[in-house]
């Protein structure tokens, strides 16, 4: 052993300090120094010509610890080398030399060992972390070094190499198509939030699973059917398996093995399985190091290729809708339809939480009805301009099923046609509360008005108007609160506690809180909803409106709608019945979705790539996740619009159930936002449903135009412990704008925004009904949780229209401590908010942050108009 001079010892102390800190800079700005490729060295056996003493040894510079290094004598030459444990295509080596590094160097392949390729050479070494990008193959890969750089000898903190081993393409009649991309995917064990098991599927070498420190452990991927799997490649990080089993099963429980092995090499492991099953999974009994297991990606094939259903084409002359849609033109007889609508009717007035659902279609033509719309029902008409259809007769709604209460009137929708009242008749009533938007309709007569209650008496509890025209006035009556946008008015008349008009030409004077009337001048930026229309020729198309900016009025009144028209050819038609894989195999040829009204169980999430892909929903089209599994993921693409369907959670937890954006999304969609259109979740109500969030936007620039996210308080499967559900929207990406943003009685904080600039124009909340105590909702040390939360490190948020409400069925004396919690900042401002103690049940103590009165019993409503 050669001794380290005393102050040779003093300078390597500083320069390992010097060396941690710049690897840990380093991984804070750039992440790790890895190519696409993955990392193959890190503990693989090593050797070297030599070591420095005891502690350097040939191991400490593939261990993956920037703390650790293997220092040489001090002579030429000298080398370090590692064995693979298989032929390699060698793409990058990573040098990150101590302060004792090679001027010149080689870096070497070998496919024995014993003879050498040159694949890097230099004489003008730089020290530090050098990324090399080579070519060449070989199972031993070595630095060999001719020339030091100072009296002393080389010394490696780490020696990376990345590359590929095998081939990734199948053999024989194997496909081509990774059959595990974008399926569920579940593991024993994560390390943590942002290592899932859906990250080893999702088709990104970038993010990987990783599995906690132990033995055994697993990851296995739903293929969704019965395939036969002839080839599994394994891209693993530097946390790989030493033995491992690939293993099949029908069910998810009986396993077969397929593939074993206790000598995993790392890297990329390309397997030749034979076996059949639904399910695959990977199952490790001894890690190559102490850490987890790792992979970047678990990509799966199969015989004949994947199991991808066949997708039927589109006549866009003669669309098949299914059985769940009624399409009416001028020459069908006015008592066929009026038969129709009052079948509809009469099964649907009370059905809340049934699986029914459909819609009711008008050529452009005039037509006598009418269109009482009960639950789970959608009114259109196919025009490009609403005033294409005409109805004489009514598109109403009424609350007679409840004694004239129409706080549960949900799930309906009236959209894109004008109606002529009948002679002698000057009301019309839309009494509902969330979930009914009537949006891009025409109420004709200037005498007329619109009543949105059941007039005289009963409750209701919040809407949507929005790109409408109402020649007349409208009354909102018991209306507790509204929201209108981008409107025409004759007149208003009504208010309770939340009245809010964006856009709105006829909007009554601003006015907060009495009567309370916020009125906000113009629409800064958005997108009205998709809508699926019949052009002169015959042609089904689905028209996108284009993006407005500082709107007033309506997009389609005495002018000519601006935005751009989709043929149905290019969209798929979902029946019910259609599986999550033939929706998934539509949507990566190209195609668009128009789901038809029906309850589709997804047992994988639809999974949304391509930019400006359209997915429209008719009749409250419902999508279920049945193994916990999210029911929508958007890529971080530009211009996906989701338009008009309802998800529902299902028994198995899903974490989320609406993913925009994976996790980190940093993309620019500000000139083509994302946006989504009267999207609404319910979780509970028609059977036991769990959620931890129910919509989460991780891409920047995204429009919400009316969400309902509902945490059921009645119907089947509802109970503190049974629907259970964390929060409702989660906002981390920047520049979010949501119009008309309603969340209900999720269990800690309703809305969390953590992004930069968001905005939200009326928000309706209530708190959770049925805590069983106090101690059961305490967020730390104190009493509840937000309605609204804005997290700490943000800098800038605007909101207008804030109200919150609480009923406490089990235990009155329960406390929110405040409604909106908020950083207090120069670019942090809510204006116009309201707290409400329904029936004086229950204490909502502050309104934002420390501020405001206190709504409880004796003093039910409390307003703020500034804060914080």
């Amino acid at each position: 052993m050669n001794p380290i001079p005393p102050l040779a010892r003093g300078r390597r102390k500083l320069t390992a300090l010097v060396a941690v800190l710049v690897t840990a800079l380093s991984l804070t700005v750039a992440g790790p120094s890895r190519a696409a490729d993955p990392l193959l060295s890190q503990g693989k056996p090593a050797t070297a010509s030599s070591q420095e003493g005891a502690d350097v040894t040939a191991a400490k510079a593939v261990d993956g610890d920037a703390g650790t290094r293997w220092s040489s004598v001090f002579s030429d030459p000298q080398w370090l080398q590692v064995d693979l444990g298989a032929t390699a295509t060698i793409s990058q080596v990573v040098l990150q030399w101590e302060g004792a590094y090679g001027r010149a160097y080689k870096i070497q392949t070998s496919p024995d060992g014993s003879a050498w390729t040159d694949v890097y050479s230099t004489t003008t070494g730089a020290g530090g972390t050098e990324t090399l990008t080579v070519s060449g193959s070989g199972r031993y890969v070595r630095m060999y070094g001719t020339v030091r750089a100072s009296g002393y000898g080389y010394s490696l903190w780490e020696f990376k190499v990345y590359g590929t081993t095998g081939t990734t393409t199948p053999p024989g009649n194997c496909g081509t198509s990774n059959a595990a991309q974008g399926k569920p995917a579940t593991a024993s064990s994560q390390e943590g939030a942002d290592v899932t098991a859906a990250k080893a599927v999702d088709g990104d070498a970038g993010t990987r699973w990783s599995s906690v420190f132990s033995d055994p452990q697993w990851l296995q991927v739903d293929l969704g059917a019965g395939a036969s799997v002839c080839q599994v490649v394994l891209q693993w990080e530097g946390a790989y398996g030493r033995a491992y089993k690939i293993q099949t099963s029908p069910d998810g429980s009986a396993w077969t093995d397929v593939y074993s092995t206790t000598t995993g090499a790392g890297g990329t492991e390309t397997l030749t399985v034979s076996g059949t099953g639904r399910y695959i999974r990977m199952y490790g009994t001894v890690r190559a190091s102490g850490y987890g297991y790792s992979l970047y990606e678990f990509k799966v094939f199969t015989t004949g290729g994947t199991t991808t259903p066949p997708v039927e084409t589109t006549d866009p002359r003669n669309p098949n809708f299914g059985p769940n849609v009624n399409v009416f033109d001028p020459s069908t007889p006015a008592a066929t339809i009026q038969n129709r609508f009052n079948q509809l009717f009469t099964a649907q007035e009370t059905n809340q939480f049934g699986p029914e659902r459909y819609a009711v279609l008008f050529k452009p033509g005039t037509y006598t009805a009418d269109v009482n719309l009960g639950f789970f029902t959608q009114v259109s008409g196919l025009g490009l301009s609403p005033d294409d259809v005409n109805l004489n007769g009514h598109v109403r709604v009424e609350a007679n099923w409840m004694n004239g209460n129409a706080t549960q009137n949900f799930w309906r929708v009236a959209e894109n046609l004008s109606v002529t009242l009948p002679a002698g008749t000057t009301v019309e009533r839309y009494a509902v509360s969330q979930a009914a938007p009537y949006r891009r309709m025409h109420l004709r007569g200037a005498g007329n008005q619109i009543q949105l209650w059941n007039g005289g008496d009963g409750w209701s509890s919040g809407g949507l108007m929005a790109d409408t025209k109402v020649d007349g006035a409208v009354v909102s009556g018991s209306q507790q609160q509204w929201y209108s946008r981008n409107s025409e008015f004759g007149s208003w008349a009504g208010s309770v506690w939340n009245m809010v008009f964006q856009g709105v030409q006829g909007a009554p004077p601003p006015n907060f809180p009495n009567p309370s009337h916020t009125v906000i001048a113009t629409t800064p930026t958005v997108r009205e909803k998709p809508f699926l229309y019949v052009d002169g020729a015959g042609e089904y198309k689905v028209f996108v409106p284009a993006l407005r900016q500082n709107s007033t009025g309506t997009s389609w009144y005495n002018k000519t709608p601006a935005g751009s028209s989709i043929s149905l050819s290019q969209f798929f038609v979902v029946r019910p019945g259609t599986t999550a894989a033939t929706m998934n195999a539509a949507l990566a040829q190209g195609r668009h979705l128009l789901v038809t009204p029906g309850v589709y169980n997804l047992d994988q999430p639809l999974q949304v790539n391509r930019a400006d892909t359209v997915i429209l929903g008719l009749g409250l089209a419902t999508l279920k996740p049945t193994a916990g599994t999210a029911a929508v993921k958007i890529a971080d693409v530009a211009g996906v619009k989701l338009a008009g369907v309802l998800v529902e959670a299902g028994a198995t937890n899903s974490p989320t159930l609406i993913e925009v954006g994976p996790a980190g999304s940093t993309a620019n969609n500000a000139a083509n936002p994302i946006s989504l259109h009267d999207v609404f979740v319910r979780i509970g109500g028609s059977g036991v449903g769990r959620a931890t969030n129910s919509v989460v936007v991780n891409s920047n620039q995204v429009i919400g135009d009316h969400l309902w996210l509902w945490r059921a308080d009645h119907g089947d499967g509802v109970g503190w412990s049974v629907n259970t559900a964390d929060q409702g929207l989660v906002v981390n990406g920047a520049d979010v704008t949501m119009y008309g943003l309603f969340v209900e009685h999720f269990q800690k904080y309703q809305t969390v925004w953590n992004g930069e600039r968001g905005r939200t124009y009326f928000y309706q909340n209530e708190m959770p009904y049925e805590m069983p105590n106090q101690a059961a909702w305490m967020n730390g040390a104190t009493r509840g949780y937000a309605a609204y939360k804005v997290a700490d490190a943000v800098n800038t948020h605007q909101a207008w229209g804030v109200g919150s409400y609480c009923v406490f069925t089990l235990d009155q004396s329960v406390v929110g401590e405040r409604a909106i919690e908020v950083p207090v900042k120069a670019g942090i401002r809510f204006t116009n908010m309201v707290t409400v103690s329904l029936g004086g049940q229950g204490t909502i103590n502050k309104i934002i942050n420390d501020k405001g009165g206190t709504a409880q019993r004796g003093a039910e409503i409390q307003y703020l108009t500034s804060g914080p």
